[in-house]
């Protein structure tokens, strides 16, 4: 069965290190994704995303056109990042999701866990799914390596990018 991402009730976001100090935390808001799933054989499930690297959105417009840029994403020449699922383990409601993650043509494989809620029946005679999931990459892995040493030691962006992802999908009937 094939099941819509409700965009409105989902979010692809992401937290990274600042000076060693802090987290900042941004989102894309512009994101895709095919989803077949049968919730009797969750298992079975596939799922292809495509996000709009233009549109990652960390509330700081600077910020936001550098991340753009070739030192990061390289939105102009890799327009999008993409998702393929290879496999689901399933323990009552823990999920675990695992595929090629691409940024800037680089393809490596991820781990996604979390949790799964539903199927649910919503007033207008949807069925929903909700998905929970959390990972963490090495932004280096995909070529972002760019970075700039700190006075006082450590590095202007951490390597270490943790991903979290609140998906609702919905299906007619």
């Amino acid at each position: 069965m094939v099941w819509q991402i409700d965009k409105s009730h989902s979010e692809v976001g992401f937290s990274v290190r600042h000076m060693m100090i802090s987290n900042v935390r941004g989102r894309f808001t512009d994101f895709d994704a095919e989803v077949s799933i049968d919730p009797a054989a969750l298992t079975q499930a596939k799922v292809s995303a495509k996000i709009a690297a233009q549109s990652i959105d960390t509330g700081e417009a600077r910020r936001d056109g550098h991340l753009r840029s070739a030192d990061f994403l390289d939105a102009e020449n890799s327009p999008y990042i993409q998702f393929q699922s290879k496999r689901l383990r399933q323990a009552g409601n823990d999920l675990t999701v695992v595929g090629d993650l691409t940024v800037r043509g680089t393809t490596r494989e991820v781990t996604l866990k979390g949790e799964y809620e539903g199927p649910s029946k919503d007033p207008w005679g949807n069925q929903r799914l909700g998905f929970s999931l959390a990972g963490e990459i090495d932004r280096e892995d995909f070529g972002l390596t760019w970075n700039q040493a700190l006075e006082t030691g450590g590095v202007l962006v951490a390597k270490k990018v943790k991903l979290q992802l609140e998906i609702q999908v919905t299906s007619q009937g």
